[in-house]
């Protein structure tokens, strides 16, 4: 099966003349040799990225997902391609009902009329991975049931063993091949895959998303299905039920009464607040997946749905790209430059003002045009691009960040054409890094250890003394443990000094915890 599975990936292939886009970046004479023969009867009108998106579509619903995840690593494909790629679309027509029903009674161990007091038979939607059913709960509730499609796991796995066998290939026999890294993309589409195949990893994903959302301070912002746990396992996902018009009917939401640049305008708040304050955000905002709420109680509110992406970053990362975007729109290349050093993501002898070069080159033709005409996804991408240059490894978070980042900004500016996400995007930015390397951010962080540190203070004289007595200490440390101890007055006056710092810094500890 897996033979005649190749054959067929293999014609394809050749039919879309993907066999050229490998031997075109192979400079060796029997690769020429081989384009001139295999281009026998064959003429191309689509450019390479289309032909590539209509192959992937026709391999089946496994290749199209692949070439979703490439569309995000802009930073090894390049941008005709990933363009074209990221307009692949999961749609696949629907499983059995009854085979839908035969998974959700196995999964939750009842029969499905002890489940839901209704079941709609036929599927509300239909993707690779599952499909969603309308349901009602005994207590009148109205959830989606989102359940795995059967037999998934091996048709993956099959398709993932070819995928390693072709990468193992690029990367060894293509000029480029170690640089695009094709065994660690590959890896990488597994554990997404994999993860996508556990319903409750959405499940934690979309309730984690709904608890950051629920604090009294961000009402009104996104709205978030809450999760039946009891109804769901890593086979069947059930979540309240969301009503909505998706984000790209523009003139529909109008007609409703929907302030479209108010919408547009929250839209980069949300996705702001997702990324620089809870380091999580929904990573797969595409229209489908973002509607907009009509509802009385909620009128003009997004509502996000399908919670399979997600991307987390860390404080590290958050400060990294706060001070890059800040930087960049200073003019400020010389610290764009120090920031990708200073990240560790540059070798350590690059000198910094060729960094700086490299960043103004790429960076200042933005500013020809207005700041609403210029675009923050570009700007990142134009980062990572040079950074390449500097043999960085850009984090994969970073990467699927910008992606989303994208998206925000192409449904931001569809909304509204005049927005000006900087003007939006900097005052968030400016307070975020005010709240976080100012006073403010200090105290805050003082209060959050203030706890170890009333366990942890009193010890410090006895570890003190005890790393400077440990026998297996340098030669020089012991040269200088020597001479203090020969001097008794300076060894007081230092234990002296330090019972005074751990007494103060003990009785701030206390004053601190009691204030909170």
């Amino acid at each position: 099966m897996r033979f005649l599975r190749l054959i067929r990936i293999t014609f394809i292939c050749w039919r879309y003349g993907l066999d050229e886009l490998i031997l075109e970046n192979i400079r060796h004479p029997i690769a020429t040799f081989l384009i001139k023969v295999t281009r026998l009867g064959r003429t191309y009108k689509q450019p390479r990225g289309q032909r590539l998106r209509e192959a992937l579509e026709e391999l089946g619903p496994i290749f199209v997902k692949f070439g979703q995840v490439l569309s995000t690593r802009r930073d090894v494909v390049p941008h005709d391609i990933a363009d074209e790629l990221a307009l692949l679309q999961d749609k696949v027509p629907p499983f059995s009902s009854e085979q839908a029903v035969a998974m959700i009674e196995k999964s939750l161990g009842k029969p499905i009329n002890e489940i839901f007091a209704q079941f709609a038979l036929e599927p509300h939607a239909s993707a690779s991975v599952a499909q969603v059913h309308v349901a009602y709960l005994f207590n009148g509730q109205k959830v989606a049931v989102k359940v795995l499609r059967p037999g998934m796991l091996k048709v993956i796995e099959k398709d993932l063993a070819l995928m390693r066998a072709f990468a193992a290939i690029v990367q060894r026999y293509i000029p480029d091949g170690k640089r695009l890294k094709p065994k660690e993309v590959v890896a990488e589409f597994d554990q997404y895959l994999h993860d996508e195949l556990d319903l409750q990893v959405e499940a934690a994903n979309c309730s984690q998303l709904r608890r950051n959302f629920n604090r009294p301070e961000r009402k009104g912002l996104l709205l978030v299905p809450e999760v039946f746990w009891e109804y769901s396992t890593q086979d069947v996902f059930t979540m309240e039920w969301m009503e909505g018009i998706p984000i790209n009917r523009v003139e529909l939401l109008r007609e409703k009464g929907v302030d479209i640049e108010k919408l547009a305008r929250m839209g980069v708040e949300i996705f702001f607040t997702q990324v620089f304050e809870d380091g999580f955000f929904h990573a797969d905002m595409h229209p489908g997946n973002i509607l907009v709420s009509l509802n009385e109680n909620t009128f003009g509110q997004y509502i996000a749905v399908d919670f399979g992406i997600v991307g987390s970053l860390s404080e590290f990362d958050k400060n990294y790209l706060a001070q890059n975007f800040l930087a960049f729109f200073q003019r400020d290349y010389r610290r764009v430059a120090q920031l990708h050093i200073e990240s560790g993501w540059v070798p350590a002898d690059t000198r910094e003002e060729q960094l700086e070069a490299a960043v103004r080159t790429v960076c200042e033709p933005h500013f020809d045009r207005p700041l609403s005409e210029i675009s923050l996804g570009q700007v990142l991408m134009r980062l990572f691009q040079t950074s390449r240059r500097f043999n960085v490894e850009i984090q994969p978070q970073l990467v699927l960040l910008q992606k989303t980042l994208l998206n925000i900004e192409g449904m931001g500016r569809e909304l509204d054409p005049n927005l000006d996400l900087w003007q939006t995007a900097k005052p968030f930015l400016e307070k975020w890094m005010w709240e976080r390397v100012g006073p403010k951010g200090l105290v805050r962080q003082v209060k959050k250890e203030a706890s170890q540190w009333s366990m942890i203070l009193p010890a410090i004289p006895r570890l003190v003394e005890q790393n400077l007595s440990r026998e297996d200490q340098s030669a020089e440390i012991l040269k200088v443990l020597q001479e203090i101890k020969k001097e008794q007055a300076s060894r007081k006056l230092i234990s002296c000094l330090m019972a005074v710092i751990s007494l103060s810094a003990f009785g701030l500890a206390l004053y601190l915890i009691f204030e909170v």
